[in-house]
């Protein structure tokens, strides 16, 4: 338990920090609302006030500060609005309905899975291509690299237009670009992991007569663990971003990244920020998941 003392520091610390950036964030609304309830601010007047700095707006009037942490539409809500919110959307709805986050961050975890197993199965099978064959090398490795400079957002729409032309909805499209994003961590780990037996233990290999699948499954694929592990974690995280930018141009009404747009649409930060901080606890989730496998099979490897 010796982690535990400097992480709750860190956390008292962004809490703190958080509170603190909060007045000057929401100041200027909570100086106009206390100037019509009859509270002197200085400078009084909202075209006094419109250049001012937020920072010496908030210096100048404490008297506010409070109602920077308690307003409906915040530009940025205080941690307990937020805490508030994911309770609210959690707790105290049914995981069914379509208010409660539970419902919507299932719908993100099952294409984020789906998008996450088409990805990293398409990344370990191109990875052992790459590997044995130097024609694959020299032509699909540089092709995967330049896939990755396209922005996701831009050809996001564009798949979910195409695959919505042939009649394809649903899990599928999201999925597919949850796979697109994945693939390519993997792809790289997976290539620096079967490329990190040195020469010395291929020539051990070749002194013991192994052919190409037996070097593969004996050497090749262990020596890839920890490196195949690392990308995975790396490619689960953007799985679900994959799957998050997927939801924002056909989330039909569901899913976290529909929770994201639907809040910006209609103003409700706290209703952004609660999604924001669903999103970030399912990927710690998922990432840990794979460590805790991670842990068990380099263990049972003797590698850990």
């Amino acid at each position: 338990m010796k982690w535990f003392l400097p992480v709750l520091s860190v956390v008292a610390a962004i809490v703190v920090f958080w509170y603190l950036a909060c007045v000057p964030m929401n100041v200027k609304f909570a100086m106009m609302t206390a100037e019509r309830q009859g509270v002197v601010v200085s400078p009084e007047g909202v075209q006094a006030r419109r250049d001012m700095s937020a920072i010496l707006l908030a210096v100048r009037n404490p008297v506010v500060w409070a109602d920077t942490w308690t307003q409906d539409k915040p530009r940025l809500p205080a941690p307990h609005q937020v805490v508030a919110e994911l309770w609210k959307t959690t707790a105290e709805v049914k995981p069914t309905s379509k208010r409660s986050l539970v419902f919507h961050a299932w719908v993100t975890l099952s294409a984020t899975l789906a998008g996450f197993v088409i990805g990293a199965g398409a990344g370990i099978i191109l990875a052992v291509g790459i590997v044995h064959s130097r024609a694959m090398d020299m032509s699909v490795m540089p092709w995967a690299i330049a896939s990755q400079t396209i922005p996701i957002l831009a050809i996001a729409p564009m798949i979910i237009v195409v695959l919505n032309s042939f009649g394809v909805q649903g899990l599928l499209p999201k999925a597919i670009i949850s796979a697109y994003l994945s693939f390519f961590p993997v792809v790289v780990g997976m290539v620096k992991g079967l490329r990190s037996p040195g020469p010395m233990d291929l020539d051990q290999m070749r002194t013991w007569s192994a052919t190409r699948a037996q070097t593969f499954w004996k050497l090749r694929l262990p020596a890839s663990a920890p490196y195949l592990f690392a990308s995975l974690k790396i490619g689960v995280a953007s799985s679900l971003v994959g799957t998050i930018v997927a939801e924002l141009p056909a989330g039909g009404g569901q899913g976290l990244g529909f929770r994201l747009l639907s809040g910006s649409y209609y103003g409700q930060t706290v209703q952004i920020w609660a999604a924001l901080f669903a999103t970030a606890i399912l990927a710690a989730g998922l990432v840990a998941i794979i460590s805790g496998i991670e842990r068990g099979t380099l263990k049972r490897m003797g590698l850990a």
